[in-house]
């Protein structure tokens, strides 16, 4: 089976840091795929490279068999704009601050994209969009502005809005850490509901350790820019392999409770 995403041997590099170093790693269409880690890691530049927000320096990357380079080009993101706009159609991401269009209203912010960039008839753009916006448990919203919403809302506005370009594969970064504690349930049963009932090939990451383990075919824990471990979750949060993994998931989870309790409970 054809992975619809896959690195191979990408280096990323921050000036005369090394973020990534000759990192490989592939999902399968329709796998919900977990990264979990300490800040700095690695994890969000990954999504943030299949985003095209960042460009790397050496390797290879595809999605959906698109390459971020053109053949014969002169190497990763040296393509035409319209090569890359073809890898955007495919990729969609929910970031951590919403970036919703203040001036627009909810149902606007839903529709522009789908209009400007699909060329989607502004009729058809808004029937979608309200269907959505239905979805993510929004539809009485759809006149208001984002001012007028709480956080947990701005950010169900914002997947709806990623879905509304019809994306292959959906990237998730960190999007309950701006979030009060009190809105995260709200956003995580979106989620929830989009992994277990649609066929979007879905990459996350998350501090959210029970919730990684509800959605996810997989969980890979990264450090200093490689998986250390990766697993089913049943097997990688019962009975982590590494003691790097270990560490980190006793300290995310409570220093007090042996990691396999702490796991246990989140069900």
């Amino acid at each position: 089976m054809n992975p619809i995403i896959r690195f191979q041997n990408v280096t990323k590099r921050f000036g005369a840091l090394t973020v990534l170093d000759n990192f490989n790693f592939e999902v399968q269409r329709g796998e919900k795929v977990t990264l979990i880690g300490p800040s700095g890691s690695g994890k969000s530049t990954v999504l943030r490279i299949l985003m095209t927000l960042e460009p790397f320096q050496d390797g290879l990357l595809e999605t959906d068999g698109i390459s971020y380079h053109e053949p014969n080009g002169r190497g990763p993101f040296k393509a035409s704009e319209k090569h890359l706009h073809k890898i955007r159609c495919n990729v969609g991401m929910v970031f951590q601050s919403f970036n919703l269009f203040p001036h627009m209203t909810v149902l606007r912010n839903v529709v522009e994209a789908p209009v400007a960039v699909l060329k989607m008839k502004r009729e058809e753009a808004e029937s979608r969009a309200t269907e959505l916006l239905r979805m993510v448990g929004l539809s009485d919203k759809k006149d208001h502005f984002p001012s007028q919403l709480s956080g947990g809302q701005q950010q169900r506005v914002a997947i709806a809005r990623a879905l509304a370009m019809r994306p292959r594969v959906l990237l998730f970064d960190e999007p309950t850490s701006a979030l009060d504690p009190q809105l995260v349930g709200e956003v995580l049963g979106v989620i929830r509901d989009l992994a277990s009932e649609h066929d979007l090939t879905m990459l996350l990451v998350t501090h959210e350790m029970r919730f990684a383990r509800e959605v996810s075919d997989r969980v890979c824990f990264f450090d200093k820019g490689r998986i250390v471990e990766q697993g089913e979750p049943e097997r990688f949060f019962s009975n982590p392999q590494q003691p790097r993994t270990r560490e980190f998931l006793s300290s995310i989870l409570g220093e007090q409770e042996p990691i396999r309790e702490s796991i246990s409970c989140a069900r």
